[in-house]
């Protein structure tokens, strides 16, 4: 699912602990990865600068060391945990075979702690930075199967190994679909490499983290490697299309999705007579975007005919923007249409999502930004009050009633007028 403040945002982070405490066990989408084991691989910078000695006056490879170490001796047995590294093995001046410095130390697998404690004391700070051929091999890692992936990167330097940019691999591994989470560690870093982390991390809904003190890497390391063991609600991936014929058929459940700037993306939700839709979206800005933007959420009719709308503005103080919206739809009278069952039919509802982000001509617009739909049907109320249920998008009798309060507004304002006018006259 989308930053590190994605599942605390507002809306959707409300609709989504809804969605997950109201799902039966056995729901199709969201439901808890728990039938493999938690899969992390964490990723460590051995390049030269690596040598720098300005952490708790050791150096930032003996830090990372005694960090790692404590790492493996708390890391619990349900996890599957690997060990890649970068700039390790080459020390020359080729870019081009420092650029391909990348390895997988110890497979991602059931932990055996001597051995791998033993592979990380063999390490030396060496080469060069090829943080985004990293990514893509610790990506490579870790697929296969449905469990929780995560992979933990600890550098001291960005990369050096442009144009293969990590950020945009790492929007190209999210926009797969598989989720999987890079939470990104700076050992002391400066402003470019805090942003490029940060770049990295909010692409696929991780964590940035500046650390400064060899006990700040192991708690923090620690804490990452507890949160992938802690069962989590996976969004489905699925593909929105360009209009309400042919989006695909959502349930009750999380699903995530990519859309570009300024898009509009259909989905379909069968809503049966009895029942309420929930329905929220977030959207997240994991690149620089203008300021002043939107985010609206419609319901409408297979037919067009708006049913209700939620929308959402922002000014680029927040990196991520939701909304939400609730359809109650009536309980079927004797007369409403039956399907082959003989149990009243459901409506169809189209819901459509589009944003009116915007970027510099340098910003690259591909992939599209992470989106997550949360869909729920609950029982509807007995009474429906909201606004969804008697609004304009339900039938034009609220028209008719407004048409009709203000031809009697106008009449009772020119009685008075007129009888205003005529005691003037009068008096």
């Amino acid at each position: 699912m989308i930053t590190r403040r994605w599942l605390a945002a507002g809306a959707g982070g409300l609709f989504a602990v809804l969605a997950v405490g109201l799902f039966p066990a056995n729901a199709a989408a969201g439901e808890p990865a728990a039938k493999e084991s938690p899969k992390v691989e964490l990723v460590l910078d051995v390049s030269g600068s690596m040598r720098a000695t300005d952490i708790d006056g050791k150096s930032r490879m003996a830090a990372a060391k005694q960090a790692f170490n404590e790492v493996l001796d708390a890391t619990p047995d349900e996890v599957q945990l690997g060990i890649r590294t970068l700039g390790a093995n080459y020390p020359g001046d080729d870019r081009q075979l420092g650029c391909k410095d990348t390895r997988q130390l110890y497979p991602v697998g059931k932990l055996d702690r001597t051995e791998a404690k033993t592979a990380v004391a063999t390490l030396a700070p060496t080469g060069w930075t090829p943080i985004g051929p990293a990514l893509l091999g610790a990506a490579d890692d870790l697929k296969g199967g449905d469990a929780t992936r995560r992979i933990v990167l600890i550098t001291d330097g960005e990369d050096t190994c442009a144009p293969l940019d990590p950020c945009e691999v790492a929007r190209d591994i999210a926009a797969k679909g598989i989720h999987l989470v890079i939470d990104t560690l700076g050992l002391v870093p400066d402003a470019k490499t805090r942003n490029q982390l940060l770049c990295i991390a909010e692409a696929t809904g991780g964590t940035y983290t500046s650390v400064q003190h060899t006990a700040e890497l192991s708690g923090r390391v620690r804490q990452l490697v507890d949160r992938a063991a802690t069962p989590v609600v996976n969004p489905v991936a699925t593909d929105g299309a360009k209009q309400c014929e042919g989006a695909p058929q959502l349930g009750a459940g999380l699903y995530s999705d990519r859309e570009t700037f300024g898009e509009h993306r259909w989905y379909r939700v069968d809503v049966k007579p009895g029942q309420e839709l929930r329905a929220s979206v977030s959207i997240a800005a994991d690149r620089a975007v203008n300021n002043d933007y939107g985010v609206m959420l419609r319901a409408t009719t297979t037919h067009g005919r708006e049913i209700v709308r939620g929308s959402e503005a922002g000014d680029g103080r927040t990196d991520m923007i939701s909304t939400g919206l609730r359809y109650p739809k009536a309980r079927a009278d004797d007369d409403a249409a039956a399907d082959a069952d003989g149990k009243p039919a459901a409506e169809t509802v189209c819901l459509q999502v589009s944003n009116s982000f915007s970027a510099g001509p340098s910003v690259k617009t591909a992939p599209g930004l992470p989106l997550e739909l949360t869909v729920d049907l609950v029982d509807a109320p007995d009474e429906a009050s909201d606004v969804a249920a008697f609004g304009l998008g339900r039938g034009w009798w609220l028209l008719a009633v407004l048409v009709l309060a203000g031809f009697l507004a106008g009449l009772v304002w020119g009685w008075v007028s007129r009888w205003r006018i005529s005691v003037w006259r009068t008096n």
